[in-house]
């Protein structure tokens, strides 16, 4: 089956898209002219190692305003944008369109989820973040060939996720510890509590024991 592609660098464009949108592989794949599949491994760094992003926007081929319509739908398909301004060709060499910061964002993001939330399996950071098992599973092992440039960035705060998906996250992973917790803190209270009762009767008893052996020693 043909595929239509719109753009004259596929797996640079993807690459940009992957960074810097929460697209999903099919709807990149599609405007790119590229497979799922193919996309998913530029995302895991097993294709087109080394390459530079191409930011379509800047190149005339998509909108941001499409961008942002298809990230709210998962189903709906990008449609290029429509510009008698000629199609800049591929660039093997010259200034990059995105800033290194920003291509790190994902990675950044997966390392904090990592770090600060062990208990999120890699499904939900996947889900989450938008990004691979296979990435999640190199910085996790820190075998990811840049794993040295990472820092653990919150996710919400670099716009890959809102707020509320984080923190819907967070009490979605964290409830069953918590009650754990809750159930050993309330032990250790009560038996804080036993200890003191104990002690205090222990007391008593002394006392009365004193007042029998004078008793015993009086007669």
């Amino acid at each position: 089956m043909a595929v239509t592609q719109n753009t004259y660098t596929p797996k640079q464009t993807a690459i940009w898209l992957i960074d810097n949108t929460m697209l999903t592989f099919e709807q990149i794949a599609g405007f790119c002219g590229l497979h799922a599949a193919e996309v998913q491994a530029i995302a895991d760094g097993t294709v087109a190692g080394g390459m530079v992003g191409e930011n379509p926007v800047m190149n005339g081929e998509l909108t941001k305003e499409e961008i942002a319509r298809c990230e709210k739908d998962s189903s709906a398909k990008l449609e290029p944008a429509k510009s008698d301004i000629p199609k800049p060709k591929a660039r093997s060499k010259g200034p990059k369109y995105t800033p290194v910061s920003k291509r790190g964002d994902k990675p950044d993001a997966i390392l904090y989820m990592i770090k600060h939330y062990p208990e999120a399996t890699d499904a939900q950071i996947v889900k989450l973040i938008g990004t691979t098992k296979n990435t999640i599973t190199a910085i996790r092992e820190k075998t990811h060939s840049s794993y040295a440039d990472f820092k653990p960035r919150n996710p919400a705060d670099l716009g890959l996720c809102s707020y509320t998906e984080l923190e819907t996250l967070i009490e979605k992973i964290r409830p069953a510890k918590s009650e754990e917790e809750i159930a050993a803190e309330t032990a250790d209270a009560q038996t804080d509590e036993n200890e003191t009762t104990n002690s205090k009767s222990s007391g008593g008893g002394f006392d009365f024991s004193n007042f029998l052996g004078e008793e015993h020693t009086g007669s």
